[in-house]
């Protein structure tokens, strides 16, 4: 049995990863990531950044993505749950304006990889999650670019009711639609 096991989606590059978890009464081990493995799992990239943040429920960040300077991403959550998206902004893609989404949790340990061209976002579905990624580029912070997070256009089914409280930073609350991002 491999380490990893590379789940392909809806859209062409976006892969979850789901790692082998070693454990015993006494806890567990895993590896969260080997360059030859994710190599031969079809993602061959560098990664140069760790980050690392820390939000309450309802807090939803993004859906983010770089302009001039795009970003692959590996995440994954340390503490707690949050519902991953990644759509697609790539201009000649299939898939334009399509979103693959996942539950990733300090549960299930699974991992999500966003190649360059989507934007990105999640929100905490558990009382606070700490989230983790690696980038394989670094950040430029006047290349930062934004998507609505509840565009009709794009329809992301959100895994939240009526009365769950979206919690948005200023910029995210101004970000725009699809249809108006190469206006």
């Amino acid at each position: 049995m491999g380490k990893f096991n590379f789940l392909k989606t809806s859209i062409e590059g976006v892969i979850i990863v789901e790692p082998t978890v070693f454990g015993d009464d006494r806890g567990y081990f895993m590896e969260t990531y080997q360059y030859n493995d994710f190599s031969e799992g079809g993602i061959d990239v560098t990664f140069v950044q760790d980050n690392q943040s820390k939000s309450k429920k309802g807090v939803l960040r993004g859906l983010h993505f770089q302009k001039q300077f795009p970003q692959s991403k590996l995440v994954r959550v340390i503490s707690g749950e949050v519902y991953d998206v990644a759509v697609d902004l790539r201009p000649n893609s299939p898939t334009y304006g399509k979103y693959e989404g996942v539950i990733l949790s300090a549960e299930n340990k699974r991992q999500f990889f966003i190649p360059k061209g989507f934007a990105h976002g999640f929100v905490v579905l558990s009382d606070e999650a700490e989230f983790v990624y690696k980038v394989d580029d670094f950040y430029h912070p006047n290349d930062e670019g934004g998507l609505m997070w509840n565009d009709p256009d794009v329809g992301i089914e959100w895994p939240i009711d009526q009365n769950f409280e979206i919690l948005l930073s200023d910029k995210d609350k101004t970000n725009p639609r699809l249809k108006d991002l190469n206006k």
